[in-house]
């Protein structure tokens, strides 16, 4: 019976990746033809598995929807506000330029904490530019770092989705999720961040170009043209 199941969840996660990287399918109507298909493997009766689907879902996105409802809120609050942007000004200041990759990961890491991946990297990204631009070194030693920073604490800490359904799923405490998502993202940031862009650095140099659009007056301030990059 166990083995039965462990096949039957391998086989959901193949099938799932196949519906949705090979045939296009769309997200979630591939989640529901792979749980469909999982259950059936597992020798659960039709009317059950669509059952246990419901109430599965419904538990869950009831949980997660409040929980990613507010940090999208509190999120919004802190990129409309410019605190992000003055989070990160902050950290390059006290880091210094020689020390700047650890403010990139370092601003990631907090800010991704309650704004979405792809919306703080839209707002940070132009600084990495700024900075490839002023100081001639590759991209990657500025870039890499932020992207760590940012897709740690997506994967890992709490008000992210992904973290928040596994919580719920697993019944963990989220307070216990959040620490040890901290205890578990730093060291992977820090390694996969500004450990690892100045080892690649030197060995690839990406330049910034005019990809950016930076002016010399944007080299001085990176923020001065924050809204306004053409990527």
């Amino acid at each position: 019976m166990e083995l039965q199941l462990l096949l039957a969840v391998v086989s959901g996660i193949a099938i799932l990746l196949f519906l949705i990287l090979k045939l296009k399918i769309q997200a979630f109507l591939a989640l529901l033809i792979s749980c469909i298909i999982v259950g059936i493997m597992a020798g659960m009766p039709a009317l059950e598995i669509l059952d246990t689907m419901k109430e599965g879902m419904g538990s869950t996105l009831g949980f997660v929807a409040t929980v990613v409802g507010l940090g999208a809120l509190f999120g919004g609050i802190l990129e409309q506000s410019g605190g992000a942007q003055s989070l990160a000004s902050f950290m390059l200041k006290r880091t210094g330029e020689k020390r700047a990759p650890w403010a990139m990961v370092i601003s990631g890491f907090a800010i991704a904490i309650p704004v979405f991946f792809d919306v703080a990297f839209i707002i940070l990204v132009p600084i990495t530019y700024a900075l490839s631009k002023r100081t001639g070194k590759s991209l990657l030693l500025y870039a890499l770092p932020l992207l760590a920073g940012l897709a740690i604490t997506h994967a890992f800490i709490p008000p992210t989705p992904g973290p928040i359904a596994v919580a719920d799923i697993l019944g963990a405490d989220l307070g216990w999720v959040i620490l040890f998502g901290f205890l578990a993202g730093l060291p992977a940031a820090i390694l996969g961040g500004p450990v690892f862009a100045r080892f690649i650095s030197k060995r690839i140099h990406i330049a910034p170009g005019n990809f950016a659009n930076i002016e010399e007056k944007d080299i001085h301030n990176p923020f001065s043209r924050i809204n306004h990059v053409d990527y």
